[in-house]
């Protein structure tokens, strides 16, 4: 029987202003992280004659998204993080967001990584979640079979 848990996804993003710890035990939310890229890598064009062409896309930008509980303390350092990089253009874009499932074996990796912005802040009679969106300049993933279940 195969199993998930996010207790076992260590994630982190890392850049000119730190290193800081998004994945389990920073007060992320059920959402979670995601990753997921701008565009598809086919196109498929039909002639009149009804031949296909197909074209391999080689761009892997995208976006990753992390959503933390409203009360997560790691709210705060990304918004450090997000007013320390928006001072120059020199800091600006060179994140690295990384996770990696460490029972599943499951790695990702986003390079090039800029914050598009402050979350939207919503204050409500119940805590809400605040979702970080990052633009990232390369998305590359592995997925794995999963560590096999020792043998007893």
């Amino acid at each position: 029987m195969a199993a998930y848990s996010f207790k076992d996804c260590k994630a982190s993003i890392a850049g000119p202003a730190g290193n800081i710890q998004i994945g389990m035990g920073a007060g992320t939310a059920d959402e979670g992280i995601t990753f997921e890229r701008a565009e598809d890598r086919n196109a498929i064009l039909t002639g009149s004659d009804g031949s296909v062409m197909h074209s391999l896309h080689v761009a892997d930008h995208g976006t990753v998204r992390v959503r933390l509980l409203k009360t997560s303390t790691t709210n705060g350092l990304l918004m450090d993080m997000y007013k320390s990089q928006r001072r120059s253009s020199s800091t600006w874009g060179q994140n690295v967001i990384s996770l990696q499932d460490t029972v599943r074996g499951d790695k990702v990796k986003a390079t090039e990584v800029a914050f598009t912005g402050e979350p939207a802040l919503s204050y409500a009679k119940a805590g809400n979640v605040n979702e970080w969106t990052f633009a990232a300049g390369h998305i590359e993933g592995d997925l794995d079979k999963g560590v096999p279940p020792p043998i007893i």
